[in-house]
């Protein structure tokens, strides 16, 4: 009998190529949609359409029941909007107004996506696999799950998959990580899964994120790091650290977000070259393809999503902490962020940035 594999369906090109791969593998497929919105949800609609957290998914609901039926699968709906909202959005909120930068998607997955959502399924269905359109490969290697970036460098989504344990990597297959996405596209023209050169953007919120805070304005002040007063701001929490646009201050020079300081709602600012550190300590760590980390190893580090990452030096510190070390400056560290660290295209692990040196 042919294993059975869940995959979830977000209407998207990946995530319908992946179940078509499987299906020609062998598998028997059954598709599933986590929906995030509650009815009564106490937070506002994203103004664009093309979110997670959309109060308006038809179009994308229509898509999922089309590519359900041109695969001929079996299609599910789970709500997970009490763990999206419960936890997710309310530690957002939380770490914004501490003065911290979160990255939501990073810990979705493993929280909603790998977590609630594959339990909540098993309730309903019985399946062997739980597989998605993300670019990423795992690969079991010395008794260990192994995360791998996707060969596809301009689409690798291993960052955000850094956290996800290995009870969850041990269950999830990614059909796409050894694709390029012009591959893909390819597949997805030849069934006419949607239309030819259809764009895709699925973000977090699709909006501006100050909104999920709910805050009224409180006006404070803008100061360089002598504390001479530069202008003055309508909250701490428009900011992030290295930010440039949108500070409304004239000035000889370009100036960056250098601090935040929640207590005194006070926002300091300086040139770009403060902006850029050599270490960081960071803590709330996940261990992925390897038990541990080497202190005589040189690794490379991303501090955000987008980053090429930056060669570094780790050392333990104390309850489980690690030092990270930089060999070159780094732009923009930001507490709250996660620092995910690589070994070649293996994730050794992801971690959350604590303080910046």
């Amino acid at each position: 009998m042919s294993k059975k594999v869940l995959v979830g369906l977000s209407g998207g090109i990946d995530s319908a190529v992946a179940a078509y791969l499987l299906k020609k593998e062998g598998y028997s497929v059954i598709g599933a949609t986590m929906t995030l919105r509650s009815e009564n949800s106490p937070y506002p609609a994203p103004a664009s359409p093309d979110s997670c957290y959309s109060s308006d998914k038809g179009k994308d609901f229509r898509k999922i029941e089309r590519i359900s039926s041109i695969l001929g699968i079996r299609h599910y709906f789970v709500d997970c909007s009490d763990i999206f909202e419960g936890k997710i959005l309310s530690s957002f909120r939380e770490e914004y107004m501490n003065a911290r930068t979160p990255n939501p998607c990073i810990w979705c997955n493993p929280i909603v996506k790998f977590g609630a959502f594959l339990s909540r399924a098993k309730e309903l269905l019985k399946f062997d696999y739980f597989a998605t359109g993300h670019y990423a490969r795992i690969k079991f290697m010395d008794g260990r799950h192994a995360l791998l970036k996707g060969l596809d460098g301009k689409k690798d989504q291993s960052y955000f998959l850094s956290r996800l344990s290995q009870t969850q990597l041990g269950q999830i297959l990614f059909p796409l990580g050894e694709l390029e996405k012009s591959e893909v596209r390819r597949i997805d023209e030849s069934l006419s899964l949607h239309e030819e050169n259809e764009e895709e953007s699925q973000d977090f919120f699709g909006g501006d994120y100050t909104l999920l805070l709910d805050r009224k304005e409180m006006v404070g002040d803008i100061v360089l790091p002598d504390g001479k007063k530069v202008g003055s701001h309508k909250g701490y929490w428009n900011y992030t650290i290295g930010q440039r646009k949108g500070l409304g201050v004239a000035y000889s020079e370009p100036l960056y977000v250098i601090s935040i300081d929640p207590v005194m709602n006070r926002i300091t600012v300086g040139p770009r070259s403060l902006t850029m550190r050599k270490a960081l300590i960071s803590g709330n760590v996940v261990y992925s393809s390897f038990a541990d980390f080497s202190e005589d190893e040189i690794y490379e580090v991303k501090v955000r999503s987008v980053s090429k990452g930056t060669k570094a030096k780790m050392k333990h510190l104390d309850n489980g902490r690690i030092l990270i070390e930089f060999l070159e400056e780094v732009n923009a560290i930001t507490p709250g962020q996660s620092a995910v660290c690589y070994l070649g295209d293996m994730v050794v692990l992801s971690s959350v940035i604590e303080d910046v040196l």
